[in-house]
């Protein structure tokens, strides 16, 4: 201990007979004076170290387990994947609620597509065009008929005095109407292009309220019993069929449209169907909970370590208790509470279990049975939404690292890391204060030596009188 060898160099300071070092003297007492509570938060200090240590370990480890399943469910192969057998017609995604199975058969007829429109020929871009205000209005043109689309408010864009081509396509687009527009140079000249949105009530008709004083702007306009050869292309849906079952839709992207199957539709294979499959992810789930059950028992075996009665850093932390009946519970916490009647719903129904001793196996047969009764349900547990697997774990990440909750290993380690920083401001304070009981030592012994310094003197010269007088005597 600090005070032991303090007390022994004072002790030897003081020996010898040869004088005393006033200044290793004020050292030695002022450290003395202040040895039992510096060794006190020195202790308490490194018992902080290891309980910040021993949280951060833990912390990390479920930080890392969260991520892992993360990127093993956002890129690795334990959802059924879809796949079209002719990729020129389509691309085929997981639907939103995942679990997708089966075999289907697409044909596609027609794409759906926006409305195209060109503007008469002008000399060059930079042409005015006149003044006044175009009004954009939505709905079907068929043949040279217009329907407006009622729910879909019209659009009105101001052209000023001297606005070129180039200005007309600007404020279109500054409107942000849902048109894009553009000027191409033809070979005609210069045309203002106008594109629309894809699906058949997304169609556009031009009106024209031009300025009387500054006329031109009507040459803009544009209704279907109009120009027809400036209707570029119309606004049409998209037609296909899966399984046989006619279907539209306004877009070429089809979110869910059968379970588990989103499609981007990319081209026609009028009468010629395409099939798509589901891969079966079985091996893939079966190898992921294996991954899982090793990285559980990696915390389990820490936590173990750290909550020993006898050695544990967190024998009595409240997080390190939390996790662990978190952990104790997890196989038999209901993960997807939105699967229907008979689905798996917990990671017990994918084989996890718990041991005696707090550590994790994986009950073969079960996890065997769920694949085999239902892959669909099994693989729908892993994605990347509100449910499943993932979230079960990043849940639990979250919770036992939030800085917030002081029941949390997260609140152990903002608890842990406060008290180290008062330790550290207590043990400044303490050394401030010997520092300054060292200095005003040295100052009062100072004063002491220079007052013995001067009795060495006198009885110097006394003895040398005495020596002297003695001498005479002889």
């Amino acid at each position: 201990m600090t005070t032991t060898s303090v007390t022994s160099s004072i002790v030897n300071t003081l020996g010898g007979g040869s004088g005393i070092d006033m200044t290793a003297l004020a050292e030695s007492l002022a450290t003395a004076q202040f040895a039992a509570r510096t060794d006190r938060l020195d202790t308490q200090s490194q018992t902080l170290d290891s309980q910040i240590s021993a949280a951060s370990s833990l912390k990390n480890q479920l930080l890392s387990l969260s991520s892992a399943m993360g990127d093993r469910v956002r890129n690795g192969d334990l959802a059924a994947k879809p796949s079209v057998a002719n990729p020129a017609v389509a691309t085929a995604s997981a639907g939103t609620g995942g679990g997708g199975e089966g075999i289907y058969a697409l044909e596609v007829s027609a794409l759906a597509q926006g409305q195209v429109l060109a503007s008469p020929a002008y000399s060059a871009a930079s042409d005015t065009v006149g003044s006044g205000t175009l009004t954009i209005r939505f709905g079907t043109v068929s043949g040279g008929t217009f329907a407006q689309d009622t729910a879909h408010a019209a659009v009105d864009v101001a052209i000023p005095a001297g606005a070129t081509l180039n200005d007309v396509a600007s404020a279109i687009n500054g409107a942000d109407a849902g048109v894009l527009a553009y000027v191409a140079q033809t070979t005609d000249g210069a045309k203002l292009v106008l594109k629309g949105a894809n699906g058949a009530t997304n169609g556009f008709v031009l009106d024209a309220s031009e300025d009387p004083a500054d006329p031109g702007l009507a040459a803009l306009a544009w209704n279907p019993a109009g120009d027809a050869a400036r209707l570029k292309s119309g606004a049409s849906d998209a037609a296909f069929s899966l399984d046989g079952v006619a279907m539209t839709s306004s877009s070429n992207t089809l979110t869910d449209v059968a379970p588990g199957l989103s499609l981007a539709l990319t081209g026609t294979n009028a009468g010629a169907p395409t099939t798509i499959r589901f891969s079966d992810p079985s091996a893939s789930i079966d190898s992921a909970m294996n991954d899982l059950v090793g990285a559980l028992n990696s915390i389990v075996q820490e936590l173990a370590k750290d909550t020993d009665s006898t050695t544990g850093d967190l024998v009595r932390d409240p997080g390190a208790r939390a996790l662990r009946s978190t952990l104790s519970a997890l196989p038999g916490k209901t993960v997807m509470p939105n699967a229907a009647d008979g689905s798996p719903k917990t990671l017990a129904d994918l084989g996890l279990r718990i041991n005696r001793d707090g550590t994790f196996d994986i009950d073969a047969k079960r996890l065997s049975d769920t694949l085999a009764r239902d892959p669909a349900g099994a693989a729908a547990m892993f994605t990347t939404g509100l449910y499943g697997v993932y979230s079960t774990i990043d849940a639990m990440a979250r919770t036992a690292t939030s800085a917030s909750n002081p029941g949390s290993l997260g609140g152990s380690i903002t608890r842990y890391t406060a008290k180290q920083t008062d330790v550290t401001d207590r043990k400044a304070k303490i050394a401030d204060q010997q520092e300054a009981m060292r200095q005003r030592l040295v100052g009062q012994f100072a004063k002491v030596d220079s007052r013995v310094s001067g009795y060495h003197s006198t009885l110097t010269f006394l003895q040398s009188q005495i020596a002297a007088w003695n001498a005479k005597g002889n």
